[in-house]
C-alpha cells in the first residue's frame, strides 16, 4: 500500500549558476568504484524541466588534475546515458550505455534507479518494469577514484548543467536493492526520508573477511510467463516458476540451464501412421538443416520415409525393399546412409540389402552400395578407434538357419564397406553394440536354430582387432538385446520372443515367457541376472528417460491366442527393480522408438499384423 501524498510536493533549488555542487575528493580506503553498485534518484524522485532539449547531467565523477570524466549520467528527452572511463594496456576511452525514451522530460516527478553489475544494466523508472541491458564492455572492475570529485547535477561545467530539481541521490553497493528503494508505483505518493535499507548497511568487514554487498547478485532473471528473447534479452535468465525451471536466453530460444523436473504422467495418442503395409521396423534419426525422419520397413515392395513437418510425420520418401526387416541410420565424417535388411530376395532371385547415402542436393537418399546378404534381419552400425563397421544379421540361407553373419568395416580408400570378419549365427535377429570403458561388445541375439528356439546367444568383445567370445547366454527365440546405462550400472535386456522345438508340442503357453535383464559385475567381469520380466512373445525392448526417471517398453506380440496383446512400460524404481506403470494397448507389435521434439516427448511403435504404426505423447506433469 502507498504512503499518503505529502501536504506539499517539496523541492530544493537547483544548485547557483555560478558553482556546481560538488562533492569532496575520493581519498582513503575507498579510492575505487565497486564493482556492482546501485545508484538512485534520492531513492524517490527527480524533477526535470520540461523545456530541457540537450543533455543534462545528474552525476559526474571527475579526474580533477585532467578534468577527465570517470563516470557520468546524463539525460536528453529521448535518451538517458551512462557513462564510464574503460583501461587497458591499449589506452582509456569511455562506454556509453543508452537506455531509450526514459520519459522524463514532462514536469513531473520521477524514480530512477540504475543498477549496475558488471556487463549488466539495468534501469528502473518509476519502480517499474526493469530495462536490462548486456553490454558487450563490461563495468571496470577497478575504477579508480583516488583524487577525483563527485558533481551533482553538473560535470563541473555550465554546460550540461542539470536544470530541473534533485530531490535525493543515492550510491549504493550491490545491484539488486531495487525492490527496497522502490516503495511505491507512484512517485508523487513516496515520502521524502532516507529509505530503510539505508539504515542497515554494513560498514565494515568482520575480522578479517572481504566487506559484503547485503544487496548483490550475479545475474539478471526475470519471473512470470514465457518472455520474448531477442537480441535485446540475450544473456539473461527467465525462470518458470511454475515448472521450477531456469532458462538462458541464446540468440532467440531459451534454452534449458536448471531442466524442470518432469515426471511422465500418461500416455495418449498423437498420430495414426498409415504404412504402405505391415511394418516390421522403425528407425527414427535426425539429419542436420532437414529435419526429423523416421524410416519404416515394410513387408511389401516399398518401404517409406516420413519426416516431421507441423508436428506429425508426413510421407517423404518411397523406397523399394523386399520385405524389409528393419533400417538403420548412421554417418561416416560428413557422409549421412541409411541400411536397409532385406529378407526376401529380389524380382531376379538376387539376394542383397542395400546401403543408402543422403544427397545434400537433391535432399533424398540414393542408392550407394549393395550388400550380399542372405534373410537379412538387422544392421548395426559401430565406430572403434576411428575405424567404422556394419554388422549384418543373416537369418537363414534357405532352410539352413546355421549360417555366418557378417562385419563389414569401411574403407576410406574405396570408400566401400568389405567383408572384415565372419561370426557363426544361428537365425540371427539382431545386433546391439556398446562400449564399458575402452572395451568395446557386439552381442547377438539367436532366435532359431533348426530344431529348437532354446539355445545360446553370445557376447563378444573385440581383442586384437577383431571380436572374441566373452559371455554366453540361455535365450528362447532372442530378438532384440537393448543396453542401457543408469548412472554407472550397465545392463543388457534380452527379449525372448516363444519356446519351441521340434519334439515337443506347441502351446499356447509358450509365447508368455520370461524376458531377462543382466547387469554388469565389474568385480567379476561378467553378466549376471538382474530381473526377469514375463512378457509375451516379445521382439523388442527400448530404454528410454523423462526427466530424471528411466523406462523400458517391451514390443509384446502375441499371447497365444491373439495378436491384440498389452505392451508395458516399466519405470526403474531402485532396489525393486523395473516395475509397471503404463500398460498400452497394441496389434502385433514389433518396434518400439523414444524421440524428442521442442514439443515434448514420444513413442512410435510399428505393427508386424496390420498397415498403421502409432505416435504415442508422453504427457508429463
Amino acid at each position: 500500500m502507498c504512503p499518503p501524498p505529502p501536504a506539499s510536493p517539496p523541492a530544493a533549488p537547483p544548485p547557483p549558476a555560478s558553482r556546481p555542487a560538488a562533492g569532496p575528493s575520493a581519498a582513503g580506503p575507498c579510492a575505487s568504484f565497486p564493482v556492482s553498485w546501485l545508484f538512485a534518484s534520492g531513492g524517490q524522485s527527480i524533477g526535470a524541466s520540461a523545456s530541457t532539449s540537450k543533455n543534462e547531467y545528474l552525476l559526474a565523477v571527475v579526474a580533477e588534475e585532467r578534468d577527465s570524466l570517470l563516470l557520468g549520467l546524463r539525460y536528453s528527452p529521448t535518451q538517458l546515458h551512462f557513462l564510464f572511463l574503460s583501461e587497458d594496456g591499449a589506452g582509456a576511452w569511455q562506454t556509453r550505455v543508452s537506455f531509450r525514451s526514459p520519459a522524463l522530460v514532462d514536469g513531473q516527478w520521477h524514480v530512477l534507479v540504475l543498477a549496475v553489475s558488471e556487463g549488466s544494466f539495468s534501469l528502473t523508472t518509476d519502480c517499474g518494469p526493469a530495462v536490462d541491458i548486456m553490454a558487450d564492455m563490461p563495468f571496470p572492475a577497478t575504477l579508480s577514484v583516488r583524487g577525483a570529485r563527485f558533481f551533482i547535477g553538473s560535470r563541473r561545467r555550465t554546460k550540461g548543467r542539470f536544470t530541473g530539481l534533485v530531490r535525493q541521490l543515492v550510491l549504493l553497493p550491490g545491484s539488486d536493492a531495487t525492490p527496497r528503494l522502490c516503495p511505491c508505483m507512484n512517485p508523487e505518493l513516496a515520502v521524502l526520508s532516507i529509505p530503510a535499507i539505508l539504515h542497515g548497511l554494513t560498514g565494515k568487514p568482520e575480522d578479517n573477511e572481504v566487506l559484503k554487498y547485503p544487496y548483490e547478485t550475479d545475474m539478471k532473471v526475470t519471473l512470470g510467463p514465457r518472455p520474448p528473447c531477442t537480441k535485446a534479452e540475450d544473456a539473461q535468465f527467465w525462470f518458470d516458476a511454475s515448472r521450477k525451471g531456469l532458462y538462458l536466453c541464446v540468440g532467440s530460444e531459451w534454452v534449458s540451464v536448471l531442466a524442470a523436473k518432469e515426471r511422465l504422467d500418461y500416455v495418449e495418442e498423437h498420430q495414426s501412421l498409415f504404412t504402405n503395409s505391415e511394418t516390421l521396423g522403425i528407425e527414427v534419426f535426425v539429419i542436420p538443416e532437414a529435419g526429423l525422419f523416421v524410416a519404416t520397413a515394410n513387408r511389401k515392395t516399398t518401404s517409406a520415409i516420413y519426416k516431421w513437418t507441423d508436428g506429425k510425420f508426413a510421407s517423404y520418401q518411397d523406397i523399394p525393399t523386399h520385405q524389409a526387416q528393419s533400417w538403420r541410420h548412421f554417418t561416416i565424417g560428413k557422409k549421412i546412409f541409411l541400411a536397409v535388411a532385406n529378407f526376401e530376395p529380389n524380382e531376379k532371385g538376387q539376394e542383397f540389402s542395400v546401403i543408402y547415402k543422403w544427397s545434400q542436393r537433391r535432399l533424398r537418399f540414393t542408392p550407394y552400395q549393395r550388400v550380399p546378404t542372405h534373410s537379412a534381419r538387422d544392421w548395426e552400425a559401430f565406430e572403434v578407434a576411428g575405424e567404422h563397421f556394419l554388422a549384418v544379421a543373416n537369418h537363414r540361407e534357405g532352410d539352413n538357419h546355421n549360417i555366418d553373419s557378417v562385419i563389414y568395416k569401411w574403407n576410406p580408400g574405396t570408400r566401400l564397406f568389405e567383408a572384415n570378419q565372419t561370426i557363426a549365427t544361428s537365425g540371427a535377429y539382431d545386433w546391439e553394440f556398446f562400449t564399458v570403458g575402452p572395451y568395446a561388445f557386439l552381442a547377438v541375439a539367436n532366435a532359431f536354430n533348426g530344431t529348437s528356439t532354446r539355445l545360446k546367444s553370445h557376447l563378444y568383445v573385440r581383442l586384437g582387432g577383431s571380436f572374441q567370445l566373452f559371455q554366453s547366454f540361455l535365450t528362447f527365440g532372442a530378438a532384440d538385446w537393448e543396453v542401457f546405462h543408469i548412472g554407472e550400472r550397465v545392463f543388457l535386456a534380452v527379449a525372448n520372443s516363444h519356446r519351441y522345438d521340434v519334439e515337443m508340442r506347441v502351446q499356447n503357453d509358450s509365447y508368455v515367457i520370461n524376458s531377462v535383464i543382466y547387469e554388469l559385475n565389474v568385480t567379476a567381469q561378467t553378466f549376471v541376472r538382474f530381473q526377469e520380466i514375463r512378457t509375451c512373445s516379445a521382439l523388442d525392448w527400448e530404454f528410454f528417460s523423462v526427466g530424471e526417471d528411466y523406462f523400458l517398453v517391451v514390443a509384446n506380440s502375441f499371447d497365444g491366442n491373439t495378436f491384440s496383446v498389452n505392451s508395458i512400460i516399466y519405470r526403474w524404481q531402485g532396489y525393486e527393480g523395473f516395475v509397471a506403470v503404463h500398460s498400452l494397448p497394441t496389434f502385433g507389435c514389433r518396434d518400439w522408438e523414444a524421440f524428442r521434439t521442442a514439443a515434448g516427448s514420444y513413442l512410435v511403435y510399428s505393427s508386424a499384423k496390420e498397415p498403421l504404426s502409432r505416435v504415442l505423447k508422453l504427457r508429463t506433469g
